[in-house]
Parts: structure tokens; C-alpha cells; sequence
């Protein structure tokens, strides 16, 4: 198993070489891995005092981020290491301050996994919740430093807990301890042996609801909102935008629209306002002048859609007619319904705000247009969701305190 594990790393690493001559996101992944090793040398140098943080992407460090900034607050001491498996996490966190050294993550040969963590030699590792790099972590493993998950989480169908999941059930047995999200999670790790293991919760729910906490305001959001409703599509994909375009043409309640599709590029921009009939315009291109004429606001940047949603009256959130639907922690915290596709149940919070009445699955435009009626012209019912929503927050907060709590208590055993 081993061998091929070794060989699909090769192959993905292939495919995306060849993807780079047309693709800009693998061609950002291939080029921030020019001279990676390199680059790491020179600004480390000598250090000895590092904590290692690796993220695949930027959800997964927004979801450790807690972690990272309560952990540099109690151990100052340390330097912390921060590393990014993609391009989409990479290029919008580079210069996050509370890392001292962030870069790519060089792909997981054993020959880098080997080379990297004998440049860094890292006192702790943390890997965010389901990135599992078996190369890194046989190195680590080997090297006798601690490796921990953060808001992992685990489900019965993956390939640890099947007949053929040997091979990745001893490489979990390396890890030294699981800070999961629920309490399946721990039941299945226990089923296959494994007892190092924490319910914390996810530590999301502390970031978001420090989001806010702090609200950061935009004022050309709030001049185009005035004293309209806004409905406010966020991660949105092609699907999505079909019914989103199909509420915008039935003008229900003279609603307001910001829509933030997932990939900002231009092509992508130019074909999402090209099918709109109506006043539109570029968030890049809004000014205290223009942003009063249009009814859409399209948000063609990135980095900022978390702090929109305080703006908006009902929050959509993309995916769920793909794969899966995009993180809903953001607009919950700010208690706003949350109106999602048929493709959620891999995600807890969404599962359990549906069962509650503070989120909404739909199939087709008239689902769409039922609760989106239903929400604004009942204001009581509108209320209760929202109520919903952010007491779903509040029971959910404190996982950071829980991991940091517990690695203080392996720090104690260690040094002892």
C-alpha cells in the first residue's frame, strides 16, 4: 500500500505539472515550489524552537487560525511555522502576522517529507482538520515529535474504518492525538483502537464568532444596502446562480443582491453578468457615486465575503449543487438564515440548523422562492431563525480553549 500511495503522490504531482500550462491555480502550486527547500533554509536558519501549523487550504486555516493566535498568546516563546498545501490558501494569507514563516507545503515524497522536517525540526505539529500527509507524518513520527489533528473529523464510509484500510489505520496510530468534532468521530477512532482522542468541537465556531464580535465596516456596502433587503449568495457556483438569476427576475419584496461566486477571476465574472438584465455592478469598480444606481453588487475580490454578511437580510451559500455546500458558519454568526442546496449532510452544523429551523435546503426555484417569501414577509418567523442561529453559535464556541487546555497538560507530562 505503501508503494502505491508513493505512486499517486508522483501522479497527482504530474497532472498538476501538465495542468500548469493552462491553469493558473496549478500554475501558482508548481512555481511556489521553485526553490521551496531553499527558501525555507535561508529564513529559518538555526532556529530551534519552531511549532509547525499546516493548513490545506484557506477554510482549513481559518478554522485553525484560533488555535494558532491562542497558542503563540500562551507559548511566546515559540516561533510558529505556517504551511499551505494550496495556492488558494497561500497567496491570501502569506503575509498573515501572527506566523513568523509561511510557505507552501513541498509535496509529500519521502524524500521531502525527510528533508523538511530535519530543516525545521519542529517541537509540535498540527495539522488541520483532514489533511493527512502519510509521508510527513511517518517522518515526524520517526523523529519522535508529537503530531495533532485539529477539528478533525471522521465519517464511517472513508478508507480508514474498510476491510482494505490497514496501511492508513497504522499510519493513524502514529498521530498522537485526534481533537475531533463529534462525538462519531470518536466512536469510530475508538472502534479501530485508537483512545488519544478529545471531542473539542470545531474550532470555527470560535473564529467566526469572534468575526462578529468585530465587525468591520464596509461603507459602500452599507451606501448600496441603505434601507433595502439584502439576499446575499456567497461561494456560488454556475448552479447556484441558475436560481439565483430566477429570484433576481421575480422581484420578490424589492430585494437587493450581492453575489460572491466562488472563483473570482474575470471570465468567470464577465459570464455572471452577462446573463444579468438588470443594473449590475463590479465591487472593484463601486464607487460612492455609482454603487446608488445598481440593484447587484457582484464581489469580484476575495477576502472579504466573511464580513459581509452582516450586511444581508437571508444568506445563500453555493456548493450544494455540486459537491458540497460551502462553510455556513460565517453568516450564522451574525444570525442570518441560511438557504443552502441538496448537498450538506457531510456537514454537521448544517444538518443540525436544518433539523432546528435556522437553515433551509432547496431542490429548485420554487423551494427558493417559498422560503425566501416566507422569511420576509413574517417577520416573527424571521426573528425566531435568526434567534436560532445564534444561540447554534454560542453552544458551539470554546473548542480552542479545549486543545489549548490539553496540549498545556502535554507539555506538563513532557517536561516532567
Amino acid at each position: 500500500m505503501a508503494f502505491l500511495y508513493n505512486l499517486a503522490i508522483y501522479g497527482y504531482y504530474f497532472l498538476i505539472l501538465i495542468a500548469s500550462l493552462f491553469n493558473k491555480k496549478a500554475k501558482q502550486w508548481i512555481a511556489g515550489r521553485k526553490y521551496l527547500f531553499n527558501h525555507i533554509k535561508t529564513a529559518i536558519g538555526k532556529e530551534q524552537n519552531i511549532i509547525w501549523f499546516h493548513s490545506a487550504s484557506l477554510g482549513e486555516f481559518e478554522q485553525g487560525r484560533p488555535v494558532i493566535e491562542s497558542f503563540r498568546e500562551k507559548f511566546p516563546k515559540h516561533k510558529i511555522l505556517l504551511t499551505f498545501f494550496s495556492p488558494s490558501g497561500f497567496e491570501i494569507r502569506k503575509n498573515y502576522t501572527s506566523a513568523d514563516y509561511i510557505f507552501y507545503l513541498p509535496i509529500d515524497t519521502r524524500k521531502n517529507a525527510k528533508k523538511f522536517i530535519k530543516i525545521i525540526k519542529p517541537k509540535l505539529a498540527f495539522f488541520i482538520k483532514y489533511d493527512f500527509w502519510f509521508n510527513y507524518i511517518d517522518a515526524l513520527s520517526k523523529a519522535d515529535i508529537p503530531i495533532f489533528f485539529i477539528s478533525a473529523i471522521f465519517r464511517k464510509e472513508q478508507h480508514f474504518f474498510k476491510w482494505y484500510g490497514v496501511w492508513f489505520r497504522k499510519n493513524l496510530n502514529k498521530i498522537s492525538y485526534f481533537f475531533v468534532q463529534n462525538n462519531e468521530s470518536e466512536n469510530l477512532l475508538n472502534s479501530i483502537g485508537i483512545k488519544n482522542v478529545l471531542v473539542s468541537g470545531d474550532t470555527r465556531f470560535d473564529r467566526v464568532f469572534v468575526l462578529a464580535q468585530q465587525k468591520k465596516p464596509f461603507p459602500l456596502i452599507e451606501q448600496f444596502k441603505q434601507n433595502s433587503e439584502v439576499f446575499l449568495a456567497g461561494s456560488t457556483w454556475p448552479p447556484d446562480e441558475e436560481l439565483i438569476l430566477d429570484l433576481i427576475k421575480s422581484n420578490l419584496h424589492d430585494l437587493k443582491f450581492i453575489i460572491a461566486p466562488h472563483e473570482t477571476h474575470k471570465e468567470r465574472i464577465d459570464s455572471l453578468i452577462k446573463n444579468i438584465n438588470t443594473k449590475v455592478l463590479r465591487y472593484s469598480e463601486a464607487t460612492d457615486k455609482n454603487i446608488n444606481d445598481a440593484d447587484i453588487l457582484i464581489i469580484d475580490s476575495v477576502g472579504i465575503l466573511a464580513h459581509l454578511y452582516q450586511y444581508a437580510s437571508i444568506a445563500y451559500i453555493g456548493g450544494g449543487f455540486g459537491v458540497d455546500i460551502h462553510n455556513i458558519q460565517e453568516p450564522v454568526t451574525y444570525g442570518k438564515p441560511v438557504i443552502f442546496g441538496p448537498k450538506y449532510h457531510k456537514f454537521q452544523e448544517a444538518r443540525d440548523l436544518v433539523k432546528l429551523g435556522g437553515a433551509f435546503s432547496i431542490s429548485n426555484i420554487n423551494d427558493l422562492k417559498i422560503i425566501t417569501n416566507k422569511l420576509l414577509k413574517n417577520q416573527s418567523y424571521y426573528l425566531k431563525c435568526s434567534e436560532i442561529c445564534k444561540n447554534y453559535i454560542l453552544e458551539k464556541t470554546g473548542a480552542t480553549e479545549k486543545i489549548i487546555k490539553q496540549i498545556n497538560k502535554f507539555y506538563e507530562y513532557k517536561n516532567h
